[in-house]
C-alpha cells in the first residue's frame, strides 16, 4: 500500500470519528436510536431486563441494546433495526 493510500484510510477514519462524536454531540435531532449493532459492552443504552444502561450489554450485535447513530443511517447498517428485536 503506497503512503497515499494509506493517507486516505487514516482521514476516512478520523472523518467517521469525527462525524460519529458530532451526532452524540448534537443529540436526537440529528441522531436515531440503533438497535442490534453494538458490540459487547458499548451500547449506548439499554440492554434488557435488569441492566443499568451504557455499556451493560453482554454480547455484539443484542437485540435490546441501542447506540445513537446519525439518523437515516440505522437500516443501512447490517443488523440495524429501529425497534427493540
Amino acid at each position: 500500500m503506497n503512503k497515499s493510500a494509506k493517507t486516505a484510510i487514516i482521514a476516512g477514519a478520523i472523518t467517521t470519528a469525527l462525524t460519529l462524536g458530532q451526532a452524540h454531540a448534537a443529540g436526537s435531532a440529528n441522531t436515531e436510536k440503533c438497535y442490534g449493532v453494538a458490540k459487547a459492552g458499548k451500547n449506548d443504552c439499554k440492554a434488557g431486563p435488569g441492566t443499568s444502561c451504557a455499556g451493560s450489554s453482554k454480547v455484539d450485535a443484542q437485540g435490546n441494546a441501542w447506540m445513537l447513530v446519525l439518523k437515516g443511517s440505522c437500516e443501512k447498517i447490517v443488523g440495524g433495526s429501529l425497534a427493540e428485536k
